[in-house]
């Protein structure tokens, strides 16, 4: 056989992947334009539902829930928007069905059963944080926002001391900017409840270590201050919520990780890949080190 001929057949393999690949994503692409054009037809009420943090929060300060359209294209863009984002969520399933039926085929039965929980742990793992941000972090956040307004018990404009002109400032929120500020919250916390998913697939990959995990607590308390304030609005209250929470997962990381390492060690010891009596000779060693 001529290097021609190898090279044709070696490549034949490839292309066949491509080519599964290309429809898996056309798959992909046409369940997440169905979900669009579904949650396009009810785009109204679900922009009513992501409003309710903000209506509750100005209900408990007696005022009335309205948002406002800045521009005339402004309602359009917002209808889009929500659509994008129901219609991922709906489409997230299917999505995640064609990329396990690409991937499957070439892992083995083990491979199989190690990955696919983690597969399954993800999207439900998003929609906790989703759902910690929509309604426990938003109303705190929008609360905060609007402590800032200035107006009389009867609602008058507030005068300021000596100051006789009116300062009455009253929240008229636009719809596109409370949109994108309350989507803002749902993805950020939705992408950092994967740590534990992500550090515990790394961890069974052999990529990351509970100790080494520990090791680096203080880079990891940095970095998430880092993550909290870039992905969070310039309020300390939001900040903390979500410096608190992303620390816990890691802490949480940390413990399954140890968790998938015993259970590998456990694994190897009963297939006779560990001696005892070398590893008790090893720890005697590092122990005469160590002092």
């Amino acid at each position: 056989m001529s290097n021609t001929d190898e090279i044709e057949d070696s490549s034949a393999p490839l292309i066949e992947h491509l080519a599964e690949l290309r429809t898996r994503l056309i798959h992909c692409v046409v369940a997440f334009l169905i979900g669009m054009i579904i949650c396009f037809t009810v785009a109204t009420p679900l922009f009513n539902f992501l409003t309710n943090p903000l209506c509750q929060v100005l209900a408990d300060r007696g005022q009335d829930c309205g948002l406002i359209f800045i521009s005339p294209q402004e309602g359009f863009f917002v209808a889009i928007k929500v659509s994008l984002l129901g219609g991922f969520i709906l489409a997230f399933p299917y999505i995640g069905m064609q990329m396990w039926r690409f991937v499957a085929p070439g892992l083995y039965r083990t491979e199989k059963n190690a990955f696919l929980p983690f597969m399954l742990a993800s999207p439900f793992m998003f929609l906790l944080g989703a759902s910690f941000a929509f309604y426990v972090v938003t109303p705190l956040a929008y609360d905060f926002f609007l402590g800032f307004q200035q107006f009389g018990a009867e609602g008058e404009a507030v005068v300021d001391g000596t100051v006789t002109a009116p300062l009455s400032v009253v929240f008229q929120g636009s719809a596109q900017e409370y949109l994108n500020l309350t989507i803002k919250f749902i993805v950020a916390f939705g992408l950092c409840f994967q740590l534990p998913v992500l550090l515990t697939l790394m961890g069974k990959a052999g990529l990351v270590t509970a100790e080494g995990l520990g090791g680096v607590r203080k880079y990891a308390v940095v970095a998430i201050l880092v993550l909290a304030a870039l992905v969070t609005p310039p309020d300390v209250i939001t900040q903390v919520i979500l410096f608190v929470v992303v620390y816990g997962l890691y802490e949480v990381s940390i413990f399954l990780v140890a968790r998938v390492e015993k259970k590998r060690e456990e694994q190897l010891r009963a297939d006779g890949y560990y001696d005892d009596e070398e590893e008790a000779d090893e720890e005697i060693i590092q122990e005469e080190e160590g002092k």
